[in-house]
């Protein structure tokens, strides 16, 4: 924008347009490179390999297409394996544009902006991490889908007035499962049935069969059954979901340092930890160190279901953005000032659906009542702003940490709450020694 020449300067000259659809893809090449730059393509596997073959026929070398549900990734691959380079673009990015818009106008269009080099690739995870992040999304679907049977076996047995989810926490866990079995099995009497209460269980024997003492109806323990049955298989496939992805994450790359300390026989191998509820019944919290080279279960508000939402949709390297600043405005946390005049006109929050960002959020309103650093760090926040900035304010904090440990391989120290009050006092104190000294005045300490 400062040079001498105002033109546009051309930054691929071997560029390509794809307009993307369900059942056919538009493509445009410069003009001269065919006697028909704009052709039409089926969307089966061999008319993806035709397109790749023409447009390496009319020397393209890079191509750029708009992220459309998901026609793009069966283009993007075929595309890739021809040696194309793809640019995966952001539709908001590219329909600036007034005007009518057709398929051909939108590949043309493509093409322009992507000669221009005024496209921004989108940012993809390596190939084995994909791979995992399926997976992992599968079972997220899964344990949701699982959840939602879990509320209708409740309000089965509450229809039948079994108001045992009043005296235990979760009708899902051991006992609970425990007394819905027996009493698809026929079991009616609630002194029979309390007797399956778990000793860790707090309500009485006698509680339970209290809320045990039901109007039993046919109908709603058919309904009941199937609920179950249909949790059962869940279950299953959350299990076989586990065993692949216990697999495809020992696959992957161990960090550099952490290979060195293997090699030297000084690596600390840390007693796995019993899984809590929903999570992979392998030791995932090893796996994630082994991987990142650092534990960022160690950050307060960050458990292993975090851990494993950040490998899985970014990868153990985040060399691909080069700051804090710009990876927690990829993730839609940083704040988005539109500013002219020198003045800020507006505060305008983005929407984003980024996975990350969204664990990020409820590992921040996680630290409430945690007694740390964050913690602290939180709590100030929330009492200066609202409740919605406070915790994106405090997710951006924690990507900007997690950052630092991924890209610079440290591991995360808590220096305390008591460390963040300390700080606190000494830069208030440090502002009303400044603003007496503006006044002439020398502020002295209380006896």
């Amino acid at each position: 924008m400062e040079s001498c020449d105002p033109e546009l300067k051309i930054v691929h000259p071997d560029a390509a347009g794809i307009d993307v659809g369900n059942e056919t893809h538009f493509v445009s090449v410069p003009a001269g490179r065919d006697q028909e730059p704009v052709r039409e393509f089926g969307s089966w596997t061999a008319a993806l390999h035709k397109m790749a073959d023409w447009l390496k026929s009319c020397g393209i070398r890079t191509v750029a297409m708009q992220s459309t549900g998901v026609y793009w990734i069966a283009v993007q691959e075929i595309l890739e394996q021809a040696g194309l380079e793809v640019f995966l673009v952001n539709a908001q990015g590219t329909r600036n544009l007034p005007g009518r818009k057709s398929d051909v106008q939108e590949c043309q269009w493509l093409m322009k902006l992507h000669t221009y080099g005024l496209l921004r690739n989108s940012f993809r995870p390596p190939e084995e991490i994909r791979g995992v992040r399926t997976i992992w999304r599968q079972r997220s679907r899964l344990v949701e889908e699982a959840g939602r049977r879990v509320q209708q076996m409740q309000k089965a047995l509450t229809t039948m007035n079994v108001q045992l989810a009043n005296t235990i926490s979760d009708i899902s866990g051991a006992t609970g499962m425990a007394i819905v079995r027996a009493i698809l099995r026929g079991e009616r009497d609630p002194h029979v049935l309390a007797k399956l209460r778990d000793s860790r269980i707090q309500a009485s024997e006698e509680e339970i069969a209290h809320s045990l003492e039901g109007h039993w109806r046919e109908e709603v323990l058919f309904e009941l059954k199937q609920v179950v049955a249909s949790y059962d298989f869940q279950q299953q496939q959350i299990a076989e979901c586990d065993g692949e992805i216990e697999v495809r994450m020992g696959m992957l790359r161990s960090h550099p340092q952490q290979e060195a300390k293997e090699n030297e026989g000084i690596a600390k191998k840390k007693g796995a930890r019993k899984p809590r509820k929903n999570q992979p019944g392998f030791d995932l919290r090893g796996e994630l160190h082994r991987i990142f080279g650092v534990d960022l279960t160690r950050i307060d508000g960050i458990d292993v279901m975090t851990a494993q939402m950040i490998l899985t949709e970014l990868g153990p390297d985040l060399r691909a953005f080069p700051s804090e600043a710009d990876f927690s405005s990829w993730l839609e946390l940083a704040p988005r000032n539109d500013i002219t005049g020198g003045k800020t006109i507006r505060k305008k929050a983005r929407k984003s659906k980024n996975r990350v960002a969204n664990a990020l959020r409820m590992a921040a309103e996680a630290l409430s009542r945690s007694d740390s650093y964050l913690g602290a760090r939180y709590r100030k926040l929330r009492g200066r702003m609202e409740a919605q900035p406070a915790v994106k304010a405090m997710a951006r904090f924690l990507a900007c940490l997690v950052y630092r440990l991924v890209t610079k391989g440290q591991e995360y120290v808590d220096k305390g709450a008591a460390h963040h009050e300390r700080k606190r006092k000494e830069r208030d104190v440090a502002t009303l020694q400044r603003k007496a000294a503006e006044l002439g005045l020398k502020l002295v300490a209380a006896r």
